[in-house]
């Protein structure tokens, strides 16, 4: 399969943080069965993530893509805001 093609992943989180410059810290919730005693458990996953326009404040829902390596920790640009009115603001591309 050509590398070109391929299907960058998707993730829709909240922001936790955006105290830094073009960068916010997202939350990724899921939940998981534990094996054995077949209980849900939820995992929570920090990703940063590249927001061009400062665009994001704390508490917004974002949908994150995939990009090449942007930092040594970012590797996630901020595809669009999802606001919590069912308003989408777009923030990138």
């Amino acid at each position: 399969m050509n590398p070109v093609l391929k299907k960058r992943k998707e993730f829709v989180g909240r922001v936790v943080s955006d105290k830094m410059e073009k960068t916010v810290v997202v939350a990724i919730d899921r939940t998981v069965m534990h094996p054995r005693y077949k209980k849900y458990l939820k995992k929570t996953h920090k990703l940063k993530a590249h927001d061009e326009k400062n665009a994001c404040t704390l508490g917004d829902k974002v949908k994150l893509i995939e990009s090449r390596p942007l930092s040594a920790e970012k590797h996630w640009v901020v595809l669009e805001v999802l606001n919590g009115a069912g308003e989408t603001v777009v923030a990138e591309q």
